[in-house]
């Protein structure tokens, strides 16, 4: 009795351990008007065809992910990495972090922004923070903040 019993026990601590390994994002609902004609590119919706959210690092996909499962909806990403020639075209920075595949534009259907900005203000994953005004999305990057900072690198009206 004791070897099944810990069987059992072995089993069930498996099977929590697996289950907490599953991002909360894999819950966050992508449906209603909102999302209505939007495609989906390597599982994030996109607001246009020119939209890439293939080359993504993983610290930034488990980003979205946490802004998915935070507030239970899936992201619709503006930018995501962009050529050289797209860059340019959009006025980013020579250096910029959607070039490096390490940052997104997005904003999530129903939820305001000012509430997007409030969780990246304290979420560690993010390094850096852009709020355009006037823009209904943020722009968040996973670049490693300046030695002292407890709180993202801010740009562009934040």
């Amino acid at each position: 009795m004791p070897s099944l019993l810990r069987s059992a026990i072995a089993t069930l601590v498996t099977a929590a351990t697996l289950t907490a390994c599953v991002p909360m994002a894999m819950f966050a609902s992508g449906s209603g008007p909102s999302y209505s004609g939007l495609r989906s590119d390597w599982g994030t919706y996109v607001s246009s065809k020119s939209v890439n959210a293939f080359c993504l690092t993983p610290k930034l996909r488990f980003l979205i992910w946490e802004f998915e499962g935070h507030f239970g909806k899936k992201v619709v990403m503006q930018s995501g990495y962009r050529d050289t020639h797209n860059n340019s075209a959009a006025g980013g920075a020579d250096n910029s972090y959607h070039m490096k595949c390490m940052a997104a534009d997005f904003y999530i259907p129903g939820v305001d922004k000012s509430r997007l900005i409030e969780f990246a203000m304290r979420t560690n994953g993010v390094g850096g923070l852009g709020c355009y005004p006037g823009r209904t999305f943020i722009h968040v990057d996973v670049r490693d903040r300046p030695r002292g900072y407890n709180r993202p690198v801010t740009f562009s009206g934040c």
